[in-house]
């Protein structure tokens, strides 16, 4: 009997961490959420009356929400400021979407993120001046939106960040020199914005660089002799840009490349090893495999 006792006594324990609601600041700006971003109106809608563990596209670990993965829902609306209340999110994806509105400044306050999708919706604005204090980020893809601005010269600062997708948006000014601090980037896509200058010699220092989207946009000047040191690199685009020379790309093994794209009627140079039937903008990819 005493047993039997101390095995109830154990269910009923586990099941109360089992079905243990989040803390209510976290419940709060979730429900803020569905409401900014008109809930009502979402493919797949949440039962507020149900534990949060139970709503669509959230992650709970330890009574903490960890993911939001909200992807093609039907968002509309804006992302709302409390967002940072959610001091435990480590994923959060809200692409292909139709929100508007800015990205939030208070987003750069969420301390244990590591993945921020916000491509494919309608955001404008600024991206936000403190996002290099998301030093925990591993990617953040925000392409085919309508930003505008610069891109933070502080965005150096995220050295944990292995994929940054800026493209197709409207941002304007130099490419910072600080990128060049990103030593496990792997993905950096800038295409189709209005950058201008010349590309930052820093950025061959990103020996683990696999993409390097740089076409549309303003850029001038040379291609960095130090792009010889990216041997990692296999897609790497820079046409329909307003470069003074292609000289440098002497210095670049193209047999290397799976996908090599440049102005061949501006140069002499001819790279006949490189598989042209394998060109695509690498930008565009519309698929999306974060299931967090």
């Amino acid at each position: 009997m005493k047993n039997l006792f101390y095995i109830l006594l154990f269910l009923l324990a586990t099941t109360s961490l089992v079905f243990a609601d989040v803390p209510k600041k976290e419940k709060k700006a979730l429900i803020d959420l569905y409401k900014s971003t008109n809930g009502n109106e979402w493919t797949k809608k949440w039962d507020l009356n149900t534990p949060v563990a139970k709503w669509y596209g959230i992650k709970v670990v330890n009574n903490h929400v960890v993911g939001i993965n909200l992807f093609r829902n039907n968002l509309t609306g804006n992302i709302p400021k409390s967002i940072n209340k959610l001091e435990y999110l480590t994923h959060l994806n809200l692409a292909f979407n139709a929100i508007r509105g800015q990205i939030p400044e208070k987003i750069t306050e969420l301390e244990s993120i590591k993945v921020i999708k916000l491509e494919m919706n309608r955001l404008q604005g600024s991206l936000p001046p403190g996002m290099g204090d998301m030093v925990t980020l591993e990617e953040f893809t925000v392409f085919n939106n309508f930003l505008s601005g610069s891109i933070p010269e502080n965005i150096g600062n995220l050295i944990n960040l292995k994929v940054l997708n800026l493209s197709s948006n409207n941002l304007q000014g130099q490419i910072p020199h600080s990128l060049g601090n990103l030593s496990k980037l792997e993905t950096l896509g800038l295409f189709e914005n209005t950058l201008e200058g010349s590309i930052p010699s820093e950025l061959g220092r990103l020996i683990k660089l696999k993409e390097l989207v740089l076409a549309n946009n303003q850029l001038r000047g040379e291609i960095p002799t130090e792009f010889g040191q990216l041997a990692s690199l296999k897609v790497f685009q820079i046409q329909n840009n307003k470069f003074d020379s292609f000289k440098n790309l002497e210095s670049l093994d193209s047999r290397q490349f799976l996908v090599f794209d440049y102005d061949k009627e501006k140069t002499s140079l001819d790279f006949k090893d490189v598989d042209l039937s394998k060109t695509r903008m690498a930008d565009t990819k519309f698929e999306d495999v974060d299931n967090e």
